[in-house]
């Protein structure tokens, strides 16, 4: 599909994002019709605004009201004709040539966005993770969707991970996808979906995914694409076996062995003799107890896993093992990648407190897969502008009771990046206003610190 020109359709909504972050949509518009991406557009310059993000909210954000019906941008989730794979997909083309190279590193977990009502499309009681306890498990009514995420680090932001959300499934409960007469689809199921779409489009490239114990299991590692590994959690008393014996060796008259000698569990690994480990991982340094061993889990006895259990030192935690299908990686390298996947919790968090991933009220089926995932993808996109020209902007609010948080766009967090996109594009409105005379800067110092405040 032919792409449109965002400036000539930023000009026609009342109130337009930023000229560099509409540079960076171009790529997106192949994905759309120009009505659609025009919709869109004004959508988004919304979403970045409004204090309740529901279609109606985002059009009076976006001082949309009256250039089309409002029913135009119900349909553009509704009823339009495009692919949020596609979209998502060309999300991930943005972040390969400034971001990534060498090994793409993935996060794959699911999030509740609660709900009401009893016909909005795939509502279900889910695991509510927010309200339960070790002890108590909570459950609440609403969506439950699984997101692929790309983990990375930012230039200028240090050992800060982010994870940019760019693929998306709603988990639809079995008796719901009954009663709709839909196929039933597991978590891990979805997670692997996602997965072969975006390793079989980029096909040239090296993938390695990171999940938490309900990803680490065979429905998942059993139908990895070619091109992509796995790193998770593993259950203390797992069964680990050696290589299998050579053929010949084997026992006499019957089939080869498919695993070989028995392994140590990763708690009898612990009871062995251990070397102490030193990392800084969840912005804290980490003392703990570390054993290591290259063997096979009982469910795929043919890959290979870098296995590595842990004992904290520290902070009260249990004894946990991960595993990686990586057997050359350190048992370093395997904790650190573990580690980043809590940037996906993070992202979880901001998209929901800072970009209302909860609240569209769409309640028809194409209209609840599309809306909330474009929050996710509005998430990425603001953290892609700010590393590409948004940090040149920023300048760090002075908050003095805040003493450990970095000086500039290191310490910057997804609220600073948001509030100066929406910072940058009044400046560029109001600029274009020509104000000349001695106030003029004081009216746009003012708007500034009032659209900081608001954000």
């Amino acid at each position: 599909m032919r792409g449109c020109d965002t400036n000539a359709l930023s000009k026609e909504a009342p109130v337009a994002l930023v000229p560099s972050f509409l540079e960076l949509l171009q790529p997106l518009s192949c994905v759309m019709t120009c009505p659609t991406f025009d919709s869109f557009l004004t959508v988004l310059a919304g979403w970045a605004f409004a204090r309740r993000r529901t279609v109606t909210g985002m059009i009076l954000a976006a001082d949309a009201v009256g250039t089309k019906h409002h029913s135009a941008y119900h349909r553009l989730f509704a009823a339009a004709r495009w692919s949020l794979d596609e979209l998502g997909l060309a999300v991930f083309g943005l972040l390969i040539v400034p971001l990534l190279s060498g090994l793409v590193l993935l996060g794959v977990d699911d999030t509740l966005a609660r709900k009401r009502g009893l016909k909005v499309f795939g509502v279900g009681m889910h695991h509510d993770p927010l309200l339960s306890t070790r002890k108590t498990s909570v459950k609440n009514w609403g969506h439950c969707w699984v997101t692929l995420g790309v983990i990375l680090k930012l230039p200028f932001c240090g050992d800060r991970w982010f994870c940019l959300p760019v693929l998306f499934r709603l988990y639809v409960p079995k008796k719901a996808a009954a009663k709709k007469g839909l196929a039933y689809h597991t978590k891990p199921e979805l997670a692997v979906q996602m997965l072969r779409l975006l390793c079989g489009r980029f096909g040239n490239r090296d993938f390695h995914v990171v999940g938490d114990s309900a990803y680490g299991g065979k429905s998942v590692l059993l139908n990895l694409p070619r091109n992509c590994g796995l790193t998770s959690r593993l259950a203390m008393d797992a069964r680990l076996y050696d290589a299998p014996l050579a053929k010949g060796k084997g026992r006499k008259g019957g089939r080869p062995r498919k695993r070989g000698v028995r392994l140590p569990t990763p708690e009898a690994m612990l009871a062995q003799r251990c070397r102490h480990l030193a990392l800084d991982v969840y912005g804290r340094k980490d003392r703990s107890r570390v054993a290591e061993c290259v063997g096979r889990c009982y469910a795929a006895p043919g890959r290979e896993l870098k296995v590595v259990a842990v004992e904290p030192l520290s902070g009260g935690r249990k004894p946990q093992a991960f595993f990686s299908t990586r057997p050359d990686d350190t048992a370093e390298a395997v904790l650190t990648r573990y580690a980043a996947r809590w940037s996906m919790e993070v992202t979880n968090h901001d998209a929901k407190g800072q970009l209302g991933f909860e609240e569209p009220q769409g309640w028809t089926r194409q209209a609840v897969r599309r809306t909330a995932p474009v929050a996710m993808l509005l998430y990425s996109l603001v953290v892609l502008w700010f590393a590409r020209a948004g940090h040149r902007h920023y300048a760090s609010p002075e908050r003095p009771w805040y003493p450990a948080k970095a000086p500039g766009p290191a310490g910057a967090s997804f609220a600073d990046m948001l509030a100066t996109l929406r910072c940058q594009s009044v400046k560029q409105e109001v600029l274009s206003m020509g104000l000349h005379g001695r106030g003029s800067r004081n009216v746009l110092n003012a708007l500034l610190h009032v659209v900081k405040q608001a954000a």
